[in-house]
């Protein structure tokens, strides 16, 4: 127990002898002006309504009923309507630097977890690309979580979720063909909504060197897998320049391969929270809290492609079945709606019930600036600003403390030159 959680049980105690509720719960807050005291609660004045009397006479009476020895005070005077201000014993409050001693590498350590398995997941990058600066922002979130967890007694794994499926993934193979053939001298022809970075080239000058006989990049689900590949290589880097390790990388592909995916749509269907409309399947979620129903599966006329929260669903399912209890997902603000239909989708199983499943963690965006002016593009990147841009500009420990020294529903201008 700390001297502040000593101070506040005395407190507690002192109230309960003047006719407090049992769960009487102090608040200690530290004075602006060090002149006023160590302490100062406002506790008399929260009194006065069950109490039924004055705030200054609660305090008095407060004051009256502490056993000041037992934890320290040297004096307790009112202020204003019934602020209490306190002052502590130098010699008391050294006393715990005893404790730090005697324990200096376990000093702080809780046990409130009882080693019990969360999964925290952040970072979660498409490979499609480096690494970008909102990617980072997630990463020394996460990271922190996940050492806090660990800190307090719980038994954390870090989970990296790579979406190697979908448009995004189809556009960076056809980009990576455009640039192949662009070195077998056909016109570069980069798709809508395709790459565009430096990088996607050298990638595809390493595929030539490796495939000789795919010149003119014709096997589009080679060149897939080895730009997925090459990608997540390169973002490997990135988390390491960041000082980043995971437990865990789950593959978004593995949930169709698998049939994770058709499995939970067939469980969701069975749990009659489905229903087809324009011939296509879609979830009750307005039954869970949502604004709407939301489509599962588009109509046969509209390609007949399961949405994206759906593998985002089956995904939530593995974890729960893996024994993750808890699970906290570290993710942009621009996720903000899937946080509803992922726990519909989840609580139509009866998982996460009643709880909540998983926690979310959303942050805001990150703007760089340098020179006086935004940054905007990397060298290699073309598009945005890379992790490791940043890391070379001002260092590892820098980025990951510029990074968390904002709430994490901020915006944060990371000023390089600072």
């Amino acid at each position: 127990m700390t001297h502040a959680d000593a101070l506040r049980a005395e407190l507690a105690r002192a109230a309960r002898t003047l006719g407090a509720p049992d769960d009487v719960s102090p608040i200690l807050e530290r004075p602006r002006d060090p002149a006023f005291g160590d302490w100062a609660t406002t506790l008399a004045m929260t009194l006065a309504k069950p109490l039924g009397k004055k705030p200054r006479d609660i305090a008095e009476a407060l004051i009256a009923a502490l056993d000041r020895p037992r934890v320290g005070i040297v004096s307790a005077e009112i202020a204003g309507p019934g602020f209490i201000n306190i002052r502590l014993d130098p010699g008391y409050q050294a006393r715990g630097l005893l404790q730090i001693l005697a324990a200096p590498e376990q000093w702080g350590r809780l046990d409130i977890g009882h080693q019990r398995r969360v999964c925290v997941e952040f970072v979660s990058a498409n490979p499609t690309g480096p690494l970008h600066v909102g990617h980072g922002r997630q990463a020394a979130l996460g990271d922190a979580i996940s050492t806090l967890l660990e800190w307090t007694g719980w038994k954390v794994d870090r989970e990296f979720y790579y979406n190697d499926a979908g448009a995004q993934i189809a556009n960076l193979a056809k980009s990576t063909q455009a640039r192949v053939r662009e070195l077998a001298g056909h016109p570069l022809a980069i798709p809508e909504g395709g790459y565009h970075g430096a990088y996607i080239a050298e990638i595809a000058e390493r595929y030539v060197q490796q495939h000789p006989d795919d010149r003119d990049g014709n096997d589009l689900d080679a060149l897939r897998q080895f730009a997925v590949a090459a990608l997540r290589h390169e973002q490997d880097l990135d988390l390491q320049a960041f000082g980043v390790k995971f437990d865990t990388y789950y593959l978004e592909s593995s949930l169709y391969t698998d049939g994770r995916v058709e499995q939970t749509v067939e469980a969701l269907k069975a749990s009659g929270h489905t229903f087809e409309e324009d011939g296509a399947l879609f979830l009750r979620t307005t039954t869970f809290g949502d604004d709407k129903d939301r489509v599962m599966k588009k109509s046969a006329a509209k390609g007949g492609d399961y949405t994206y929260f759906v593998p985002d669903v089956a995904y939530h399912v593995t974890k729960w079945e893996r024994g993750y209890t808890r699970a906290i997902n570290v993710q942009g603000a621009d996720h903000h709606s899937t946080t509803t239909r992922v726990r519909a989708g989840l609580q139509a199983l009866g998982i996460g019930i009643p709880q909540g499943y998983p926690d979310y963690v959303l942050h805001q965006m990150v703007t760089v600036m340098k020179g006086g002016e935004e940054v905007k593009i990397s060298k290699r990147a073309g598009s945005y600003v890379t992790v490791r841009d940043l890391i070379d500009e001002v260092g590892r420990d820098a980025v990951r403390y510029f990074y968390l020294m904002r709430k994490g529903d901020s915006q944060l201008v990371f000023d390089v030159d600072l």
